[in-house]
C-alpha cells in the first residue's frame, strides 16, 4: 500500500485572526491631509447635470439689514460624480442626525 509522506500540518495559533480571501478583505483608507486646506462657508448651492452634480461654497458679505443686494464671495466649488454625490448626502444626514441627537434640532 503506497503511504503518502507529506504530513498536513495544523495551523499554528498566533493569537490573530485568520486572514480572509483577498477577495473579502476591504482596503485601509490613509487620510493624507499634508495637502489639505481649510475654507469657511456660510453660504452654499448646488448645481446639476445628467454627469455630475457641483457644489458651491462661500461667504455672505452682506453686513447690513434691508440691504438691496446681497454679495456672496464664491471661494470653492467641487464638482461630483453622482454616486459620490449620494454618498455625501448620506454621510452629511448620518452626522446631522448625530449632531442633533447631542445637541437638539437644528431649525432652518
Amino acid at each position: 500500500m503506497a503511504r503518502n509522506t507529506a504530513q498536513a500540518t495544523a495551523p499554528q495559533n498566533t493569537g490573530e485572526a485568520p486572514a480572509a480571501p483577498p477577495e473579502a478583505r476591504q482596503p485601509r483608507v490613509i487620510w493624507d491631509d499634508t495637502s489639505m486646506r481649510t475654507s469657511y462657508a456660510n453660504v452654499s448651492n448646488v448645481l446639476g447635470t445628467r454627469e455630475e452634480i457641483t457644489l458651491l461654497f462661500g461667504s455672505n458679505q452682506t453686513w447690513q439689514a434691508g440691504q438691496g443686494d446681497v454679495r456672496v464671495i464664491l471661494s470653492d466649488r467641487i464638482v461630483l460624480n453622482p454616486y459620490a454625490a449620494k454618498r455625501l448626502l448620506l454621510l452629511l444626514n448620518k452626522g446631522l442626525t448625530e449632531y442633533e441627537s447631542r445637541f437638539g434640532e437644528l431649525k432652518v
